[in-house]
Formats: structure tokens, C-alpha cells, sequence
């Protein structure tokens, strides 16, 4: 399945009136809505029969968005992000403006960021402006979906939209923590994922 550039537009239309959009990424499908829209990120989580103090991540489909959109972030974590991303990684990052607090959780100070290195065939939601708020399109603890019907017809018929991408590679993205990368230059890998340790070594090596 190949996403064309009316896709990425029906995606962010749908972001923008609080709707609720299953699409494809680099790892598994997702789930999104608008990080700032309370009822979409209510029922986006009660959908999914997720308790609402398990935090997600928001979501850029381009890096130069993520990046203008977290300005307070320091040079040393800066640099993290773009020798990163785009890549099957979620980032713990610090967040000290308290962006995106439905997203957070219990703790506002931290923020999980995911920039998507989309194949070409997906490569159209590059254009999307708009942050998401992402999970998984699975049920809370149930297998991940790699393909379109793999997401829990629930989900999928409640949707607003659905963008099917064909077969994913089916592992979720590497947690990578990096709260701690600014100051002194500590990270840890939190959740194992599509992106190796080693590559997370060779990335950061010299920063």
C-alpha cells in the first residue's frame, strides 16, 4: 500500500477537528489524536482500555518540527536528536515547560518523543504538520498489529480514519532515556526495540 499526499491531508484535517486516526508507521500501527484535544485523548485511551496515568508518546512526522517545538532543550540533547531521529525510537526527554500534559502522565516533566523514519511507500505523512499524541493500535498489554487487521476491529471501526500501509515490521520502537544526556551525558535504554543498543552507541559516541 503506497500513502499519497491526500492522505497526509486527510490526516491532519482529522487532528484538527479531534478525531482519532489509525495509520501505519516504521515499527506497528498506531493510534493518534491531537496531544492537546482532552475528549479525542480520553477516548483514544478508553478505547485502547488503557488507564489514563500511563503516559504516551507525541509524535512529529518530520524533525525540524520536533525540534522547533521543543526550543528550551539543550545544545548536547539537540545534537542527541539529530544524530537519532528519524527512527524506530521513542526519547524520554526532559520537559520543563510542561508541554503536552495529557501525553504525560503522572510526571509532566518528562515528554516521549517519536520522529518515524517512514519507508518510501509511507513516506506521503512526512508532510503533516500537526503533533500527535500516538499509542499503539492495540488493546492496553495486547499484541502489537503489524498489519491492518491485526488492530482490534473495535478500534478500527471506531476510528475516524484509517490508513492502512500494508505489513510493518512489527517490533515497537526502542525506549531510549535521555533526561539525564543534557547535563551529564547519561542515557539508557528503557524498553528494547527495533533500534539496537549498539546503534544507539555509535550515535551518541562524541556527543
Amino acid at each position: 500500500m503506497i500513502l499519497t499526499a491526500q492522505d497526509a491531508t486527510t490526516f491532519e484535517r482529522c487532528m484538527a477537528v479531534g478525531g482519532l486516526a489509525v495509520f501505519p508507521a516504521d515499527t506497528v500501527y498506531g493510534v493518534a489524536c491531537d496531544p492537546d484535544a482532552k475528549e479525542a485523548v480520553q477516548r483514544l485511551y478508553l478505547l485502547k482500555r488503557r488507564t489514563i496515568d500511563k503516559p504516551a508518546a507525541v509524535l512529529f512526522f518530520a524533525l525540524d518540527l520536533a525540534l522547533d517545538a521543543l526550543p528550551e532543550l539543550g545544545p548536547r540533547t539537540r545534537a542527541a536528536l539529530q544524530a537519532l531521529l528519524p527512527g524506530a525510537l521513542t526519547l524520554l526527554l526532559p520537559n520543563p515547560a510542561g508541554r503536552w500534559p495529557l501525553a504525560c502522565g503522572p510526571d509532566p516533566s518528562t515528554v516521549g518523543l517519536r520522529v518515524p523514519a517512514l519507508p518510501p511507500p509511507l513516506a506521503a505523512l512526512h508532510a503533516v504538520r500537526w503533533p500527535v499524541m500516538q499509542s499503539s493500535a492495540n488493546t492496553s498489554g495486547g499484541p502489537d498489529a503489524h498489519r491492518l487487521a491485526d488492530v482490534p476491529a473495535a478500534l478500527r471501526d471506531a476510528a475516524d480514519l484509517v490508513l492502512d500501509g500494508g505489513e510493518l515490521p512489527g517490533t515497537p520502537s526502542t525506549v531510549l532515556d535521555l533526561r539525564a544526556f543534557e547535563d551529564v551525558g547519561a542515557w539508557s535504554v528503557a524498553r528494547e526495540g527495533a533500534v539496537a543498543q549498539r546503534t544507539v552507541v555509535r550515535a551518541l559516541r562524541g556527543l
